[in-house]
């Protein structure tokens, strides 16, 4: 079976540039998900936002989720649950603005932390944007001007922990989805797994690894690239020892951005396969993602394809 994809970023500066590169375009078109190492985002502080997290949930959030639990009678589940999952979460907006302040429980320093993080992956989605825009033939710049609405990109954290599951076999961690917006950049724990991906048929584990950032491409990207790339379908398994930490970080178009294939991918294909996207608003996707998250993505296109024949959209 072919092993999971991960990324060593130190090689793009050197001699072994162009097959890390050919690495990460295989990665992007078989798997839609990689896991990068030596990313820039230096150990100590990775150690420094899970250690503030793992805290964090302890002292916020584990006693809610118990209550929460024992509400939903999820303690000694017999049948299984298609409408929950279990995971115990918070959501972080950093742009076009940050909702950080408004979040209570966040002390002053888990506050610092979050916000740096962000910034430093930013930079990093950006990054990667790049590399991608080269393995794809487009010029600098193309995903992220695409991604651009009137205020810049969107960008957000959904902090999770998944505590231990008497009942795994009842209840997913975390239901299986492709992810709506661009590109996601997770930070999960190290010791406990649980997040795993569809290839081929067959779910497989993505493998904790110690201080790396684990990628996976979002349904807009499939888009523009006119399904080069694609998004891939992902769940969570809970676990019945060990609590899960993730930490993930969509980087995403801005609410009015105008989403469609890439002119210059298109040309390059053959006539059969033209456009076979449809162009929409972000925003209007999102809301139709926002109650068809569990379900396959490809009506989702088909609705988006709908309603751009009955409105077109300008992108002037």
């Amino acid at each position: 079976m072919a092993t999971f994809p991960v990324i060593n970023m130190e090689k793009l500066n050197g001699e072994e540039r162009a097959p890390t590169m050919e690495k990460i375009k295989d990665a992007c078109e078989n798997w839609g998900f990689f896991e990068l190492l030596n990313h820039g985002i230096p150990h100590d502080f990775l150690d420094t936002v899970e250690r503030l997290t793992k805290e964090h949930y302890e002292k916020c959030m584990e006693q809610r989720f118990k209550e929460l639990v024992a509400s939903k009678a999820l303690e000694g589940l017999e049948a299984e649950v298609t409408d929950m999952d279990w995971e115990s979460t918070f959501y972080l907006r950093h742009l076009p603005e940050s909702n950080m302040a408004d979040i209570p429980d966040l002390n002053d320093e888990y506050r610092k932390v979050m916000k740096e993080f962000a910034l430093k992956l930013e930079k990093l989605a950006e990054e990667l944007l790049d590399l991608l825009c080269e393995n794809l033939g487009l010029e600098k710049g193309y995903l992220k001007k695409a991604f651009y609405g009137a205020r810049g990109p969107t960008f957000g954290t959904k902090v999770s922990n998944y505590p231990p599951c008497p009942t795994p076999d009842k209840i997913k961690g975390l239901r299986a989805h492709t992810d709506a917006g661009g590109i996601i950049l997770l930070f999960q724990d190290a010791q406990v797994s649980g997040l795993q991906l569809l290839k081929d048929g067959e779910w497989i584990d993505v493998p904790p690894m110690r201080h790396s950032i684990v990628i996976n491409l979002g349904d807009q990207l499939e888009v523009i690239t006119n399904g080069k790339y694609k998004s891939v379908e992902h769940r969570v398994i809970a676990q019945t020892d060990g609590a899960r930490m993730s930490i993930a970080s969509f980087y995403n178009p801005g609410s009015d951005a105008v989403i469609y294939p890439a002119p210059a991918l298109l040309e390059k294909e053959a006539e059969e396969k033209k456009q076979v996207y449809p162009k929409f608003v972000f925003e209007d996707y999102m809301k139709l993602y926002a109650g068809l998250k569990f379900q396959a993505k490809e009506p989702r296109f088909e609705a988006m394809k709908a309603m751009e024949t009955t409105a077109p959209i300008a992108t002037a």
